[in-house]
């Protein structure tokens, strides 16, 4: 619902956390395709509602098509601290790619 803005917010960003609902996948496509085309290192968070599911997190890679370079993790976006180990490896890949393009 923000798509009109994803250019202006991702300019100067280091990476991304996608926020998936795993009962509304078809939402969610938008933002992938974004992010992969952006080529900005993007991390895809499976909010649990309740610690729960709609689909296994091999089951949302698939639908999603995303590759396995891509992270896939489970969190609840209303705890602070699962918050924060998810935005963990949006940082994590960041860094990952700012010692891969400076070494190369």
């Amino acid at each position: 619902r923000f798509g009109f803005m994803w250019d202006d917010l991702a300019r100067g960003a280091l990476g991304a956390l996608v926020v998936v609902d795993s009962a509304r996948l078809d939402d969610c496509f938008p933002a992938v395709d974004f992010f992969e085309r952006a080529g900005l290192p993007f991390v895809v968070g499976v909010n649990a509602f309740d610690g729960r599911l709609a689909l296994e997190l091999n089951e949302i890679r698939w639908a999603l098509a995303i590759g396995d370079h891509v992270p896939l993790v489970q969190f609840d976006a209303r705890d602070r601290l699962s918050v924060r180990d998810a935005l963990l490896v949006v940082l994590d890949r960041a860094l990952e790619r700012a010692t891969r393009d400076r070494s190369a």
